[in-house]
């Protein structure tokens, strides 16, 4: 069939010139432009359109496409026209209709498309010409296949009884295309079809409804796409079963001792895979009722016997009642007014006096008398002498300095008895309960009125337990634990990303009269005008709750908190689990990361890792990857730096540069990996890292010199230039060395407190109440620059506690004790003997 000669040449040509010399040109799906007045049956239609595609490793992709009518087809990728000459065109006619048609074929390379990846994705289509006019195909899109190493979350080994249920979770390795997921028990596929019982979620976590003994096995979880297969972590599961009692036997017949017996065995099961064994005995005796065991002692030798145990008795009680006189007589020749502490401040130690644990964590409360008065003081403040009672000045330097290590306890009355019957009442109590022991993350302690301070070494994390925040006559065991963001769910919403650590102090609903304070570390760039920040708390029943929204407390708040620029510090009456989350109200809210380089200590092989860290600059974060580090035999190799993460839903991106080709060869495929932005904004994924591969030319290779880039797209970036000895440099290794935090991490009673506790008093005393010329509680608050938190300071009993409070805090233990000194000296108090201390207030 002929084609109308006269009329689409001309036209034919205006429209190539015009749309191949137009890079601009909108594309959209299939779509016809008409020539106006032209016949519409004669439009191109395509017959083969390009399709998406992979591109795997460095292999080029083919696109085709067919059309007819066609006396023209190019290629139009990412806005730009393929030239000519990388087009393979075939022509023909059809042979029912006589029409031409085309087909036309390129190749696209991973070169192209990696000039624009990760800024748009890189797509193609074809555009058909006829007399009566153009038809533009689908739009092909090309992306590079890939599928990372790690598995974003691997399954963890379990022990479960039989007949309860099991879940392993798995999240494969980012991947496109997505991964599918597979199973295997002991390196045989799972197969749901074939075995009711298990089932995959669309999350990919296997789930056995109920644990059956053949359910024991290792477990992998199998990620693979048209890239690569990767398997993670075997998990082995033990399905284990308890042990149980079978029936008691029938008693025996009565025996020469006047008792019987029945047994019975722990066989109804027996226990399996490591389950617990029957709990009881597995024979019982008792005495017989039978009349044919009934006899009288009325032999000489059980006379003879019973006034022996009576004689016995009465030689103990005799004993027992000379060691009371003894004791009594002993009592009356002690000094009734001073007595060495170190009998009262055994009884708050957690070590020295605690008996033996059951298995109930929960809280301990016994009420000894401790209504006495009692006073510690510290060094040579109450020196015993006689004549009157001497008084001495404490200078405005050294008012608040540390005194002499000796300490002696003051009393009104006779403390000794007192001291040894609390000892005696505390480590008798047969409910006296302990929590978990035996983890880094946790801390714990016994205390009383008294207070004092528990801290996580290398964490930042402390709770400060104020004096008579306990009441008095109460004994709490209070512990501190630091969790990991991945054992402990925390629903975020929306852009809400995790600042803090995730930290219990408990136990709960203990009573508390005053606010403790509970310190720990966040890694916001605290801005009004950016974040909305709130303080969460966990409830009884595992919900979270917002119980505070910084900037909008009330003084009548259970929870008050205190925002600097690296820590928070949060008051509260109620113990709990507390997590600081923030939401960003602009792009501007950045979340600070702490940017950590790690490599072999010893490197064997060819292969040389160099381990990249991205983490929340916070201390407890920074231990974590220390700890893991030293595990797998790694160095700091880089100074740390910090970045500002901001909330623009843009990736990490990492890359290594200027790499020396002669000595070594990088083993990164594509030209730089990236942290998805979720995964850091949302702040709950630990060890966030990619790792940079390179491998030496030559085992004698010791030199490496290169960069690493850091950056967010669009945002902040670090660079890190490299250049050390790989076997001999450790320079950066001593930058990291985990130091400890004040000591050990409970500490109890005045020695918890940088300020002495009678010149404490002392402050409270003369700063409480309002005075006209400010020489008050405002003005120190002023001082210390707490004056935007007078409304809750106002709202105490005692303001001047709790801004004294805040400081012990914030500054323990290397606050400047002469700055607090002069600061509350310089208040103007007119009482000259404010801070003069005699015996007789002691």
């Amino acid at each position: 069939m002929a084609v109308r000669p006269g009329l689409w040449p001309a036209l034919l040509g205006m429209v190539l010139t015009v749309w191949l010399h137009s890079s601009g040109a909108q594309q959209s799906a299939t779509v016809a432009n008409p020539v106006p007045g032209a016949n519409p049956d004669l439009l191109p239609h395509f017959l083969v359109e390009p399709e998406d595609v992979y591109i795997v490793k460095n292999k080029p992709v083919l696109l085709v496409c067919k059309a007819m009518p066609a006396t023209q087809i190019f290629f139009k990728c990412n806005g730009e026209w393929v030239r000519q000459v990388d087009h393979v065109i075939e022509r023909s006619t059809d042979d029912g209709s006589g029409l031409p048609a085309m087909e036309v074929r390129i190749n696209v390379s991973r070169q192209q498309v990696e000039k624009v990846f990760g800024l748009e994705e890189y797509w193609c289509q074809c555009v058909a010409w006829s007399s009566s006019g153009t038809t533009k195909s689908q739009k092909a899109y090309i992306r590079i296949a890939y599928l990372r190493k790690n598995f974003e979350q691997e399954p963890l080994a379990k022990e479960v009884s039989l007949e309860q249920g099991i879940v392993l979770p798995c999240r494969p390795p980012e991947g496109i295309p997505p991964a599918e997921v597979e199973w295997l028990r002991n390196e045989d596929l799972v197969d749901p079809s074939l075995d009711p019982n298990v089932y995959i979620t669309r999350e990919h976590s296997l789930v056995v409804r109920q644990a059956r003994l053949a359910d024991t096995a290792n477990y992998t979880c199998v990620a693979k796409n048209i890239v690569a297969r990767r398997r993670s972590a075997s998990a082995a599961v033990i399905v284990y079963v308890d042990g149980s009692w079978s029936p008691w036997s029938k008693w025996s017949a009565c025996g020469l001792d006047c008792t019987h017996w029945r047994s019975r065995e722990c066989s109804d099961p027996a226990p399996r895979n490591g389950g617990e064994e029957c709990r009881g005995a597995d024979l019982d005796t008792r005495n017989c009722t039978s009349d044919l065991c009934v006899h009288t002692a009325s032999g000489p030798e059980d006379v003879a016997l019973y006034v022996g145990l009576i004689a016995v008795a009465v030689c103990l009680l005799l004993l027992l009642l000379v060691l009371i006189l003894v004791y009594c007589r002993k009592k009356e020749g002690l000094d009734s007014d001073v007595a060495d502490s170190s009998i009262l401040t055994s009884g708050f130690q957690p070590v020295s006096i605690k008996p033996s644990k059951a298995d109930n964590p929960h809280l301990l409360t016994i009420q000894p008398d401790l209504s006495t008065t009692t006073t510690t003081c510290q060094g040579s403040l109450c020196p015993r002498q006689d004549g009157p009672s001497p008084k001495f000045q404490l200078a405005n330097g050294h008012l608040l300095s540390p005194l002499g290590g000796g300490r002696h306890t003051l009393h009104h009355s006779s403390p000794t008895s007192e001291a040894e019957d609390f000892v005696s009442r505390l480590s008798t109590q047969n409910y006296f309960r302990s929590l978990p022991r035996g983890t880094s993350n946790m801390t714990y302690g016994t205390f009383n009125f008294l207070g004092g301070r528990l801290m996580i070494p290398n964490t930042g994390i402390s709770l400060l337990i104020p004096p008579d925040a306990i009441p008095r006559g109460k004994i709490y065991e209070i512990y501190l634990t630091l969790h990991k963001p991945e054992d402990v769910r925390l629903p975020l919403a929306g852009c809400q990303t995790l600042l803090s650590p995730i930290v219990s102090c408990g136990p709960p609903g203990v009573l508390l009269t005053r606010p403790v304070i509970l310190a720990m570390d966040h890694c916001g760039e605290p801005c009004p005008e950016s974040w909305s920040l709130r303080l969460k708390k966990q409830s009884c029943e595992g919900s979270w709750e917002d119980v505070l929204h910084l900037g909008e407390e009330a003084p009548s708040h259970l929870y008050y908190c205190q925002l600097e620029a690296g820590a928070c510090y949060v008051f509260t009456e109620q113990l709990g689990r507390f997590a600081l989350v923030g939401e960003a109200l602009s792009v501007a809210a950045t979340k600070r990361l702490k940017l950590l380089l790690f490599a072999p200590v010893a490197c064997t092989s060819l292969e040389y890792n160099i381990r990249v860290y991205c983490l929340h600059d916070t201390h407890d974060a920074l231990k974590e990857v220390v700890q893991l580090e030293k595990q797998l035999g790694g160095q700091l190799i880089q100074e740390p730096r910090v970045l500002h993460f901001k909330d623009s839903y843009h990736n990490l991106r990492l890359s290594i540069h200027d790499v020396p080709s002669s000595l070594w060869k990088s083993k990164l495929l594509v030209s730089y990996q990236e942290i998805p932005f979720y995964h850091i904004w949302n702040g709950t994924q630990q060890y966030l890292h990619c790792t940079f591969t390179l491998e030496r030319v030559s085992p004698s290779t010791s030199d490496l010199a290169c960069k690493v880039w850091v950056w967010q797209v669009e945002g902040d970036g670090q660079s890190f230039n490299i250049n050390f000895n790989i076997t001999k440099d450790t320079r950066f290794a001593e930058l990291l060395a985990l130091e400890s935090e004040g000591g050990v991490p409970a500490l109890v009673g005045p020695s918890a407190f940088k300020i002495p506790f009678l010149i404490r008093q002392k402050i409270i005393t003369s700063l409480d109440p309002p005075c006209s010329r400010g020489a008050d509680w405002r003005t120190l608050a002023q001082k210390l620059h707490l004056d935007s938190h007078l409304s809750f300071f106002a709202s105490k009993p005692s303001p001047t506690a709790m801004i004294l409070n805040l400081w012990e805090a914030r500054h323990f233990p290397n606050g400047n004790l002469s700055q607090l000194a002069a600061a509350v000296a310089g208040l103007g108090q007119p009482d000259a003997g404010l801070f003069t201390v005699s015996e007789a207030e002691c």
